[in-house]
């Protein structure tokens, strides 16, 4: 088996040997640039009592929140995106937040498993990242072999129930002639976040400083290019936080659910 870290030996690995990879330990970075061509997924695990209100928040918050898969009570097995796999082990990282605060972060969450929980995956915008590499669009994240950068902004979600709070986007920067391109292109993609929120000034939308990230490591920014936003769904851990809820279970930011979709299965036109 490839070593952690080892980005080049997993890349040609099918979704589902990755996830084995995953399951048993073996990788636990981030997983940008991985299994191209095979969509990504946020995951978002609540108490059944809990599960109408994020369902509503998702209908509410399609741009942060595109819904892919919602698992039945008690089942761990997202059966439309990734049948056979299992949403307690199949990701590299975990993170458990309780009352609004992020209680820790783990490999695994088996033991953590309640026959009440419902699993819910979002579209990710690492779906869309292959699209813009072969359209020439750079994806830095991707080149320096680190996490995308990701921020909480003070654009404000739709409430739904007791849920609320900010919007968390993704920032890619992107030559400045290549900005209506990666518009267009990822615009394709309205189940991985679609076009971006916001092009420009981050200060607009709230962040302050574009080289200290909430989540996600700081990105390189070089001269001419231009900051992208697009929505992200790390939006609903900073609503845990927000709306201090009770239990949530997410992955850790970077480090996604890999599913058996394909990339244009989640295409536009």
């Amino acid at each position: 088996m490839p070593p952690t870290g080892n980005l080049q030996a997993v890349q040609g690995l099918s979704p589902r040997d990755l996830r084995r990879l995953m399951r048993s330990g073996e990788w636990r970075e981030p997983t940008a640039g991985l299994a191209p061509g095979f969509a990504q997924a946020n995951l978002v695990v609540v108490p059944r009592e809990a599960a109408y209100d994020f369902l509503l928040f998702c209908q509410r918050n399609p741009k942060p929140c595109p819904l892919i898969d919602v698992t039945d009570p008690g089942s761990a097995e997202p059966a439309y995106a990734a049948p056979g796999a299992d949403l307690r082990t199949d990701l590299p990282k975990y993170r458990v937040y309780r009352h609004g605060k992020l209680e820790e972060e783990v490999t695994e969450i088996t033991r953590h498993w309640r026959p009440d929980f419902v699993a819910f995956l979002l579209g990710c915008s690492f779906t869309f990242e292959g699209a813009m590499q072969r359209a020439g669009l750079p994806v830095r994240h991707i080149e320096d072999g680190r996490n995308a950068s990701m921020y909480v902004t003070s654009l404000a979600c739709r409430p739904a129930g007791a849920l609320h709070g900010p919007v968390v986007v993704s920032m890619r920067p992107v030559p400045r002639e290549g900005v209506p391109r990666a518009v267009l292109v990822t615009g394709r993609y309205p189940r991985a976040h679609g076009a971006p929120l916001h092009v420009g000034d981050p200060g607009a939308i709230g962040i302050r400083d574009l080289a200290h990230p909430d989540f996600g490591d700081p990105p390189r920014i070089e001269p001419g290019e231009v900051p992208m936003f697009w929505a992200c769904g790390v939006t609903p851990q900073a609503v845990a936080r927000t709306a201090r809820v009770d239990l949530m279970i997410t992955h850790a930011p970077g480090h996604m659910f890999v599913t058996d979709l394909l990339d244009e299965d989640f295409a536009a036109g």
